[in-house]
C-alpha cells in the first residue's frame, strides 16, 4: 500500500468534574481547536520511523510481536503491543511525521491526543487496515496510556479527544458516551507555562480522597460522593483530618455543580452566563479545597473575567498548566489580558474528535 495517511485529534478541556473521573463519578469535557497531526505511509518493512519535528527529534525501531518498553512512557510502542494483541499485524511497517499545535504538559491532553491520533492512524496503515470507531480508538488508548504503565488516571481525555464536541461521560457501571451539542461561543485557553507534577498532585487528590471515603465506609458503609449533600459533611468531621474534609467538601461540591451545568448545556435556551457562573464556582473548589490552582493561574483567570469572560477555571490535574475562559465577546481583548499576566493565550472554540484527513494514492 502506497497510500499517504493523515490523520488529527483535537486536545481537550474539561469543562466540569476535574478530579472525578479517577473517582467513577462523571465529567462534561469539550475537544478544542488545538490539534495533533500524523502523516505517512507503509515503509515496506517491519519497521516503525516517526519524525517528531516540533521536539527535534526521530524514533526508529523494528516492530516486533511484543516489544519491550525503552520508557516508563514508550507510547509508541504501547499501542503497538495492544493493536498486535487485537490481531492487527504491521509486517509492512510505517514512516510517518508527527506534529501538533496542542500546548504540552499543560493539561490540555495533548499526550492523551497524541495515544488516540497514534490508534487511529496505526488501524489504518496495519497490513489489513480497519477503521475502528471512535469509543474503540480512545479505548485502546486509555489502555496503552494509563492500563499498560499502571499509572493514575481516568478515561476523560481518551473518550473526549477521540470523540469530540463536548461529551458527558459516565464510568460506572460501564463506560456511557453522551454528545452534547450546546451552541457554545468561544474560549480563552491560557498556558501559564508552569510546570506540573501531575503524578505528585493525582497521588495527594485522589489518594487523599480515597482515603476519606474508606474512612467514612467504616462508619456509613452506603457513602458514596454521588450521592451525597453538603448536610451530611457535620457526620463525617470527626472521622477526616481537615485536609480531607477539604477534598470530601470539594468533590460533593463539583459534582452538584456538573449535574446543574448538564441541565443548563442541554437547556433549549442556553444561556452563557449561567455556564460562566457555574465554571466559576467549580474554579472556587479547585482553588479552595482540592488546592491544585496556582497564584499565577488565579491572576490569569481574573484577569480574563475583568476583561470579559463570564467565567473560568485551571484545567487538567492542576499545579500549573493551563486556565481556561468562557469570553463568547471580545475574546482578544480577554486573550491579551491573559498574556499581560505572563501566560500564553489561545482562542479555541469546540471542534470534532479524531479524523481522517486524507488518505490519497
Amino acid at each position: 500500500m502506497k497510500n499517504i495517511i493523515s490523520v488529527s485529534t483535537p486536545g481537550r478541556i474539561c469543562l466540569f468534574g476535574e478530579h472525578q473521573d479517577y473517582l467513577g463519578l462523571p465529567v462534561i469535557a469539550a475537544a478544542i481547536s488545538k490539534r495533533v497531526n500524523i502523516s505517512g505511509k507503509q515503509s515496506g518493512n517491519a519497521k516503525a520511523t516517526i519524525h517528531l519535528p516540533d521536539i527535534h527529534r526521530s524514533m526508529h525501531f523494528d516492530i516486533l510481536p511484543e516489544m519491550p518498553y525503552q520508557s516508563n512512557r514508550d507510547y509508541f510502542r504501547s499501542a503497538l503491543n495492544i493493536l498486535q494483541r487485537e490481531g492487527f499485524t504491521f509486517k509492512s511497517g510505517l514512516e510517518c511525521t508527527v506534529q501538533g499545535n496542542i500546548p504540552i504538559n499543560s493539561g490540555t491532553s495533548s499526550s492523551s491526543a497524541l495515544l488516540a491520533n497514534w490508534v487511529c492512524f496505526l488501524s489504518l496503515i496495519a497490513d489489513i487496515p480497519k477503521q475502528i470507531s471512535p469509543e474503540e480508538v480512545a479505548e485502546i488508548a486509555y489502555r496503552a496510556e494509563v492500563v499498560e504503565f499502571k499509572e493514575a488516571g481516568g478515561m476523560m481525555d481518551h473518550y473526549s479527544t477521540a470523540c469530540g464536541n463536548v461529551i458527558y461521560l459516565q464510568s460506572i457501571p460501564k463506560i456511557k458516551v453522551e454528545n452534547v451539542k450546546p451552541k457554545l461561543g468561544t474560549f480563552v485557553l491560557g498556558d501559564s507555562q508552569e510546570p506540573k507534577d501531575t503524578v505528585g498532585l493525582l497521588k495527594r487528590v485522589k489518594g487523599g480522597v480515597l482515603i476519606a471515603v474508606e474512612k467514612i465506609k467504616k462508619e456509613f458503609q452506603n457513602f458514596s460522593i454521588s450521592t451525597a449533600s453538603f448536610d451530611d459533611l457535620d457526620k463525617f468531621k470527626g472521622l477526616l483530618t481537615l485536609e480531607e474534609q477539604e477534598l470530601i467538601s470539594g468533590n460533593i461540591d463539583n459534582h452538584r455543580i456538573l449535574n446543574k451545568a448538564l441541565t443548563v448545556l442541554k437547556s433549549e435556551i442556553f444561556k452563557d452566563a449561567e455556564l460562566g457562573e457555574l465554571l466559576n464556582q467549580h474554579q472556587f473548589n479547585l482553588r479552595e479545597n482540592l488546592k491544585i490552582s496556582t497564584t499565577k493561574i488565579d491572576r490569569m483567570i481574573e484577569a480574563g473575567l475583568d476583561a470579559g469572560a463570564l467565567g473560568g477555571k485551571i484545567n487538567g490535574s492542576g499545579g500549573g498548566g493551563c486556565m481556561f475562559v468562557y469570553a463568547p465577546e471580545n475574546p482578544e481583548k480577554v486573550a491579551q489580558a491573559i498574556e499581560n499576566q505572563g501566560g500564553k493565550a489561545y482562542i479555541i472554540t469546540v471542534d470534532e474528535g479524531t479524523k481522517i484527513e486524507s488518505f490519497v494514492e
